[in-house]
């Protein structure tokens, strides 16, 4: 039996228009100079006494300059008399396993042997209390619980399941990340509906337990460059943390054209977004219910593919209303409903309606449109996949828009 009748064949496309979004593209010319005029002040630089034993906390993924920003606070430390050990904190990464984490910190350049300082990755924990609200268990890593000064580093960035004052940065790297693998699940368990408040009551306990000297936190532009990096003195982490959110924001990615009938995403993938697809620049999401910055007002969604280095976890599938066949038959199901099970959000995985090709599933997409959209003028959007947005295409409705918006250019 045919999914689509007759008529629904009979009209024509429209021409599509490639657009070039002018996004903030500034960055950081020399990283490790600017980190280094940061650490080197005295609020921080008098947090290290001589002969201390420092951990720096390391283990979030695709943090660009990573190692050159490890190094260079590594040598700071030492220079001021600290002994330093590097410490795997990444949650459940790696399997949650010793080997798992080391592969992974190595994978980022970052070993014994480029570092000049040990790299330890045991995944035990100590339990530090429960959280007020919801009474969630706090559970921090026994090597940092047990040095003179813990540094954690990380970037600054929206989270992909969350919202509130600090979402991916140096608090969540202090419960989930230093909490190991019990810690992660054990966050993760208790919903994401209230993760940012529990998180922040998990960062007020840590820092009565733990010995958090300072955490160096970076921001990165649209274009995944540094464009921001500083030193954070350990009782200022939550409030400044706070502060570089907002100039993370003013630096994200996104899709400028407010409202559209049919947007086309050729691929989603780990590589782009832990999600497969970023929910703050689609602006659809099953966790969080208000985004912190402008989204555009999207009716349906195709998606034609997946990266190869997703290896057939599609992720995020589940945003969207159509896929085609061709992308269907490369799912990895093992993978793709792990992830979906591990963090809460089997929506995520779920399949969305499959066409035979693309002309078949934008016909599908139109079909499924509100009641009352304009079918001769529609506004349709095409993007490369939610990180690569310098460059997207747009159909003839959009033209007049583009030509009067300052920050896009008709190509």
């Amino acid at each position: 039996m045919p999914i689509l009748l007759p008529e629904d064949y009979t009209y024509a496309f429209p021409k599509m228009h490639k657009v070039r979004q002018n996004i903030p593209a500034d960055r950081l010319e020399d990283v490790a100079d600017t980190l280094r005029k940061s650490l080197d002040r005295e609020e921080i630089r008098a947090k290290i006494k001589p002969g201390a034993n420092v951990v720096v906390g390391v283990g979030s993924r695709g943090v660009q300059n990573i190692a050159l920003i490890v190094k260079t606070v590594v040598d700071f430390v030492k220079e001021a008399g600290g002994v330093v050990t590097i410490v795997s904190a990444m949650g459940s990464h790696g399997g949650g396993r010793e080997d798992g984490q080391r592969e992974m910190l190595a994978g980022y350049g970052i070993t014994e042997e480029t570092m000049g300082v040990p790299v330890i990755t045991k995944v035990d924990s100590t339990l530090l209390g429960q959280t007020k609200t919801r009474g969630v268990d706090v559970w921090f890593d026994n090597v940092a619980l047990a040095a003179d000064l813990v540094i954690p580093i990380n970037r600054v960035k929206f989270h992909t399941h969350f919202s509130g004052p600090a979402q991916s940065g140096l608090c969540k790297m202090l419960t989930i990340g230093f909490g190991n693998h019990v810690g992660c699940s054990t966050y993760h368990g208790s919903g994401f509906k209230w993760f940012g408040q529990t998180m922040l009551e998990a960062v007020d306990i840590i820092m009565e337990k733990a010995n958090i000297g300072f955490g160096v936190a970076a921001v990165e532009n649209a274009y995944d460059e540094t464009y921001l990096i500083e030193a954070i003195p350990g009782e200022n982490i939550q409030k400044r943390e706070a502060d570089l959110l907002k100039i993370a924001g003013e630096n994200y990615p996104r899709i400028m054209i407010p409202e559209i009938d049919i947007l086309v995403v050729k691929e989603i993938g780990k590589n782009i977004s832990g999600t497969g697809v970023d929910c703050h620049v689609i602006g659809k999401s099953f966790n969080i219910d208000e985004f912190p910055l402008p989204v555009p007002d999207i009716d349906r969604m195709v998606v034609l593919g997946a990266t190869e280095e997703s290896h057939g976890n599609m992720i995020g599938i589940g945003n969207f209303d159509v896929c085609l066949r061709e992308m269907f038959e490369q799912i990895d199901y093992e993978s793709t409903y792990a992830n979906g099970i591990a963090a809460l959000s089997g929506d995520d995985a779920k399949i969305p309606i499959i066409a035979a090709d693309y002309d078949e599933a934008m016909r599908i997409a139109v079909k499924l449109l509100r009641p009352g959209t304009d079918k001769k003028n529609l506004r349709i959007v095409t993007i490369k996949n939610t990180l690569q947005l310098t460059e997207i295409e747009v159909s003839d409705s959009l033209l007049p828009y583009v030509a009067e918006h300052p920050d896009l250019e008709l190509i």
